[in-house]
């Protein structure tokens, strides 16, 4: 049998991964510019190493087995672990972290977003080069629980957005501010002319438009749908408000995104007999090592300031992810 610690090496699962998120050894070869027969030689070490099967010899496709999604699973969260060490080292190097991810909710607004990320690229120190500061910045955008879900996770290193104060070890939250969410139709939906404020009743009687929440290990949440109520659920706020301003349904969406359509007559403000929406947001973020890094201290400083919270919160206009 086959030395496990031989075996059971970062490529061996990075290369679990790439069959399991590609469907196929053939596709997964032809992503790591192998041919099958090796991907199969490498699995069948494995599986003689582990003393176990990780593929369903039955199965056309590459279906993993239950011992093959906890390796993948486990293998996963070890491939993090060793490019969290590798980013420590830079960090210990240099100060700057190799890469920085920031899970950024779909409520906050796009313009703000840049804005910070084109004064992070304007950075200049000893430790910079020509271009700005070494440290890849990643985006991933999420959508309520899947906000938190990526910095819990281990996947991001800061997150905007967070709709709960969340405590955590670890990890740190602050507040970023409220913000409204209101009800708004398009002139021509059936709701814009029926009078307020308009019942729990008459609202579960039409199609009210949601956005996915991303989070894939955590409780999804759904926010505003009533028992019965026909729902279209869709990828984004951007795709929500487009669908909102086509007459496809009724929808809660936040007052800066939406407050230019209103004031021009594409949307429909409609009050209810509910209390306001308000949401509380938070930003958050986890430290890895003893010493934080110079560009997720940067973030942090500029996330503390006031104007920066208002402008992610505000500045909706020109610019729809």
């Amino acid at each position: 049998m086959a030395d496990r610690r031989n075996v059971l090496t970062p490529e061996a699962l990075a290369m679990m991964d790439t069959i399991a998120r590609t469907g196929s050894f053939a596709a997964a070869a032809r992503e790591l510019g192998k041919v099958p027969s090796a991907l199969t030689y490498s699995v069948r070490q494995l599986e003689d190493a582990l003393d176990v099967l990780l593929f369903d010899r039955r199965s056309r496709n590459a279906q993993l087995t239950a011992a093959g999604e906890e390796l993948l699973r486990e293998g996963r969260r070890l491939l993090q672990q060793i490019d969290a060490v590798a980013n420590r080292v830079r960090r210990v190097a240099s100060g700057w972290e190799t890469q920085l991810t920031i899970a950024v909710d779909n409520a906050i607004a796009p313009r703000a977003m840049f804005d910070l990320m084109e004064a992070f690229y304007a950075l200049r120190d000893d430790t910079t080069s020509p271009a700005g500061p070494p440290t890849r910045i990643k985006l991933r955008n999420e959508v309520l629980s899947g906000t938190w879900e990526a910095l819990q996770s281990g996947q991001a290193d800061i997150a905007i957005g967070v709709a709960v104060e969340v405590t955590s070890p670890g990890i740190q939250c602050e507040p970023l501010g409220e913000m409204e969410f209101i009800l708004t139709v398009a002139p021509h939906h059936a709701l814009a002319e029926m009078p307020e404020p308009l019942s729990v009743e008459t609202l579960a009687a039409h199609r009210i438009i949601t956005v996915a929440d991303t989070a894939r290990e955590l409780q999804p949440v759904t926010i505003g749908v009533l028992p019965g109520q026909d729902v279209l659920t869709l990828p984004s706020m951007a795709a929500k408000l487009e669908a909102q301003l086509r007459g496809l349904g009724c929808g809660f969406l936040p007052e800066p995104l939406v407050r230019r359509h209103v004031e021009a007559g594409r949307l429909v403000r409609k009050q209810t007999d509910q209390p306001p929406r308000i949401g509380k947001l938070h930003y958050a973020w986890r430290q890895v090592g003893p010493v934080m890094g110079k560009a997720q201290s940067w973030w942090l400083e500029r996330l503390s300031g006031a104007t920066t919270r208002r402008a992610l919160l505000e500045q909706h206009e020109g610019l729809i992810l």
